[in-house]
């Protein structure tokens, strides 16, 4: 008999937010919605309270929160960062989602694991930022991370086949993006519309820009190395538009364990939600038949900079990754606005990591710091450009 869990949601109205919820509602004696938070959707985030009841909800934006109605089922609704860290500090929660986009993510990770709270991380972002200090005190608190995005809960799946000492590497597989195959079009007046078209997947849009630029695999390749452990020369990351394949992992003997699926974000949801379980869905399972052929090929690093930006943010380490992400969000916020092109976003994320030191083995409020100094310099850079 598996015990029923109260989790808290935080991004409950984005994509994997609302996935998650549809998964939950298929194992109704598994789980309950303890609570809600949304940034400033708060239309849906009052139809979610309205059906899950919720004890807690929060609107992190606090303009949203003043639009949102006093829901008449009893629920607490509370504004901001404070609401979010109340939420996953309750003590009645026992499992935290993190679906929250971007730097926003880190410290409600690091406040859910101080509180010895399991999180199904989907905001890659916690740990590439503080990665160093979340890990540790995961380990310290029995806090498990299990991993949501589709690429690492593979890996997840797939180390289960051997022991660490046995490990040569892991394979991230990206799908490339819309721009893989003509990387001289980043450098083109490349549009909004046609920067969010990605083939496979149905993401946010700072997500779906991060695909097109591959910042997300190099973010990716980050967040890999503290949930695993392993260096940047154990990580390859290789194209496979197919998004079947979600990733690998080669161990000594020359034996390679691959996690095939459909490009169904529900699957890893599910997965992490009621992991060390597995429950049937009732979607249709992959037909490799239909599928046909899959393909495999090495990123053109050359044109796609982000990349190797990522892989030598890691290698710097300390507080660089979290000047690389801070960088990145402010140059993706901008080119969003159609203020910069899409390729201008690595040339200012490069900008910003030239000009700064690291500081080694950083504490929150350092990690913190680098973070916001870079977007200041980015967005410095940008107006400059923009002047021009």
């Amino acid at each position: 008999m598996v015990k029923k869990r109260k989790i808290a949601i935080l991004g409950s109205t984005g994509s994997v937010g609302r996935q998650s919820l549809r998964v939950i509602e298929r194992f109704p004696d598994l789980f309950d919605v303890y609570g809600l938070s949304c940034q400033h959707n708060v239309e849906l985030l009052s139809l979610q309270v309205e059906k899950y009841r919720p004890k807690l909800a929060v609107v992190a934006d606090p303009q949203s929160f003043l639009r949102f109605k006093n829901p008449p089922n009893g629920t607490k609704i509370l504004p901001g960062l404070e609401g979010i860290l109340e939420l996953v500090s309750r003590p009645e929660v026992d499992l935290v989602l993190n679906a929250l986009v971007g730097s926003a993510g880190a410290f409600p990770t690091m406040r859910a694991v101080e509180k010895g709270k399991d999180v199904a991380l989907a905001n890659k972002e916690s740990l590439v930022m503080a990665g160093e200090l979340i890990m540790p005190q995961a380990k310290r608190n029995g806090a498990k991370i299990i991993p949501v995005d589709s690429e690492h809960s593979a890996i997840h799946q797939c180390l289960k086949a051997g022991r660490k000492k046995e490990l040569k590497k892991i394979i991230l597989t990206a799908s490339g993006g819309p721009f893989w195959k003509n990387p001289g079009h980043l450098r083109g007046g490349i549009t909004k519309k046609k920067a969010l078209s990605h083939p496979t997947w149905e993401m946010g849009e700072k997500v779906t820009i991060d695909s097109a630029t591959l910042m997300n695999k190099g973010l990716e390749v980050i967040e890999a190395h503290w949930l695993f452990g392993l260096p940047p020369s154990q990580i390859q990351v290789l194209i496979h538009p197919q998004s079947i394949v979600h990733s690998l992992v080669e161990f000594v003997d020359g034996s390679v364990m691959a996690q095939l699926a459909p490009p169904d974000m529900e699957i890893p949801i599910q997965y992490a939600l009621t992991w060390p379980h597995r429950f049937p869905r009732e979607r249709p399972n992959l037909d490799l038949a239909k599928v046909g052929s899959l393909s495999f090929d090495l990123p053109p690093m050359e044109g796609f900079p982000c990349l190797n930006l990522a892989y030598r943010a890691l290698e710097r380490g300390g507080t660089m990754p979290a000047v690389l992400n801070g960088a990145d969000e402010i140059a993706v916020e901008f080119f969003l606005k159609g203020r910069i092109k899409l390729a201008e976003i690595a040339d200012i994320v490069e900008k910003v990591m030239n000009l700064h030191n690291p500081l080694l083995h950083p504490n929150w409020e350092e990690i913190w710091e680098a973070h916001q100094w870079a977007q200041e310099k980015g967005e410095i850079f940008i107006e400059e450009r923009t002047k021009d």
